[in-house]
């Protein structure tokens, strides 16, 4: 639509307003819809081509791009597009957006940012490709380092897209955790001796082992310690928890072990919320964002009682006030320590923003509860 506003301007002050202004704007809009989808449409294989005819090095007649596109052609599209000239956030949205096919809403949500703030981040990272004339080429062996934090951190990011959606009538969106985890079996595969990547793979596994038991069979959502242990998925469970322990005797630790660490205490027979307070405090050396930290909050309130946990998250200030997830701790947190009037605030006010259909209507069901056991 908004290319068709585009033309309307040029068109209509030389050719003049058409009789039906409305059946004109819908009629280009269409068209120009069905044009971008026949590009897309082509666009995955043209790119498998390019990537495939690329030509490699003189030691490495396939180069790397042969090595990871005989793997998976969009995990090298990832290689390449993440790029160590742009800017490593620039180049994790631009990567998610142009070679993963997320939505620009979506990766803001990943970014807790607002939209048109990563609409720009995506403009001036597409500028700067073009300006100073940067050219995304699959990386030889050498530079293969310097791009691997970037691409792990992609490839988790679209997995937690899929995992939970910001918006929308689903809560799990399956073709993206399929798709995460498929570029992360293709890692593991190309470099099978890194323990990041191994953890990377083992944490999706693992988390992913839950995903029938988080929706009911009406489609609600089912909170972890509500949920059906046995529509997990056991053998995803088994084969991350081995990979976890293959990556965490390399003795080389990083974020993405101590997520799959983490992960693998919520599936314990108990959960070790005193230990999951420990994992993330280790993990803050690595990510030290205010979302580690009321992650590591709502461990603390598990472990120590949920004053402990809300003088943590309410340290946080406004700096997670676009995250949904964050009022909905302080508001299950102000719950159980008796502040109900406060806590249905801090429902509402996770509900001002996207979230998924199934979210909201629980967030709604326990806004209902709270007001109905105030009123009593």
């Amino acid at each position: 639509m908004q290319d068709a506003c585009a033309l309307a301007l040029t068109k209509w002050p030389v050719e003049g307003v058409p009789s039906s202004p409305r059946g004109w704007l819908i009629g280009v809009a269409r068209h120009k819809a069905l044009d971008r989808l026949r590009r897309e449409a082509r666009r995955v294989r043209l790119e498998v081509v390019a990537i495939r005819e690329w030509p490699g090095t003189a030691d490495e007649p396939c180069g790397l791009a042969g090595t990871v596109a005989t793997a998976d052609a969009e995990l090298a599209l990832i290689f390449m597009c993440c790029h160590p000239a742009l800017d490593p956030e620039a180049r994790i949205a631009l990567t998610l957006r142009c070679v993963c096919g997320l939505a620009t809403a979506d990766i803001a949500a990943a970014f807790v940012v607002p939209e048109p703030t990563l609409a720009q981040r995506l403009v001036r990272a597409k500028r700067k490709v073009r300006q100073a004339g940067i050219r995304l080429r699959p990386p030889d062996r050498d530079d293969l380092p310097r791009r691997l934090a970037t691409v792990l951190r992609v490839i988790y990011l679209v997995y937690t897209q899929g995992h939970m959606a910001a918006a929308g009538p689903n809560l799990i969106r399956g073709a993206l955790c399929e798709q995460a985890i498929r570029l992360a079996r293709a890692l593991a595969a190309l470099i099978p001796d890194e323990p990041e990547v191994t953890g990377l793979l083992a944490l999706l596994l693992i988390t992913d082992a839950r995903r029938a038991a988080r929706i009911s069979d009406t489609g609600d959502l089912v909170p972890l310690g509500c949920q059906d242990r046995d529509r997990w998925d056991a053998a995803k469970v088994a084969e991350g928890t081995v990979l976890l322990e293959q990556a965490l005797t390399a003795g080389r630790p990083g974020p993405h072990q101590l997520h799959a660490a983490i992960a693998a205490c919520h599936v314990q027979p108990e959960t070790d919320w005193r230990e999951i307070s420990a994992l993330y405090s280790e993990l803050a050396r690595y990510e030290p964002t205010a979302v580690t930290e009321a992650n590591r909050a709502v461990a603390v309130a598990m472990a120590e009682g949920p004053a402990a946990g809300l003088a943590i998250l309410d340290s946080l200030g406004m700096r997670l006030a676009r995250w949904p997830q964050f009022h909905i701790a302080r508001a299950e947190l102000l719950r159980m320590t008796g502040r109900t009037g406060e806590a249905i605030t801090a429902f509402r006010r996770a509900l001002d923003l996207p979230l998924p259909r199934p979210e909201r209507t629980f967030l709604q069901e326990r806004i209902n509860e709270l007001r109905d056991a105030r009123d009593t």
